[in-house]
């Protein structure tokens, strides 16, 4: 039995994973934290913030937002905790705390938890040497009206994809609003759409000279990032210390 904390238990992703979880015997729900109280009590010990959670478990999951990111480190290193954080928007020192923590204890991070997603990314890391040259690469991702971040965390994690097989980096500009713009070869334009009740669509676009190619990937439901994330806590329970990625696991 794998004992799991849920950081955002209260949240879409939150409730999910309970959903997804209540139907695995192997998988039980230890404690969650939320900085808000859901309108329907939980069936396990909740707190408002992992500064005051005292509960054990063997990993946690975290789908929260991303000011909460410091706390829910120092709880997991102080507890000896895997974590897995699913958490988007994280700032560039977010990134370094996550790293300095994953010394002290196994630390999985993705901007998405979908297999999907990362098996696109190895596609489009393979296509790049062969169309770099020629084509312009522009990435167009699509989510519900309600999402905070933009561009999101998987756009971003498709342009580093990107930028790690090219030769140059190239430069992300954000949407072509501009006059002028004459959409260089050196850029990678990346743009949102927000609106309804969207998953998430991402399409990586490969135009060149009298031809173009698109690798989309579509979610249908949120349960595409549940069921990852549960797969990478069973997957970092099992690791030493150290940031781990879809990659590894993949």
């Amino acid at each position: 039995m794998m004992n799991i904390i849920l950081h955002g238990c209260n949240g879409k992703m939150g409730k999910t994973l309970q959903r997804i979880i209540a139907q695995d015997p192997d998988l039980t729900v230890s404690a969650g934290i939320d900085s808000f109280i859901g309108e329907e009590p939980v069936p396990f010990k909740f707190y408002m913030s992992s500064v005051d959670c005292d509960a054990k478990g063997d990993v946690v999951i975290d789908f929260s937002h991303h000011e909460a990111i410091e706390d829910l480190l120092r709880f997991c290193v102080n507890s000896k905790l895997p974590v897995v954080i699913a958490t988007t928007a994280l700032s560039d020192e977010d990134l370094e705390k996550i790293s300095k923590a994953s010394e002290e204890i196994p630390v999985f991070r993705s901007a998405n938890m979908s297999l999907g997603i990362n098996v696109l990314s190895k596609l489009i890391k393979a296509a790049v040497p062969v169309l770099e040259d020629d084509f312009n690469i522009e990435i167009i991702e699509k989510h519900h009206c309600k999402k905070i971040d933009s561009p999101s965390g998987t756009a971003l994690l498709l342009a580093a994809a990107i930028n790690e097989a090219t030769e140059e980096k190239k430069e992300y500009i954000y949407g072509r609003h501009s006059k002028d713009d004459n959409c260089k070869l050196s850029e990678i334009g990346i743009h949102a759409v927000r609106g309804g009740s969207i998953p998430g669509e991402h399409t990586v676009i490969f135009a060149g000279p009298d031809e173009v190619i698109e690798l989309t990937h579509t979610v249908y439901s949120k349960e595409v990032f549940a069921r990852g994330a549960l797969k990478a806590a069973k997957f970092i329970v099992t690791k030493g210390n150290g940031l781990y990625s879809m990659e590894d696991m993949v």
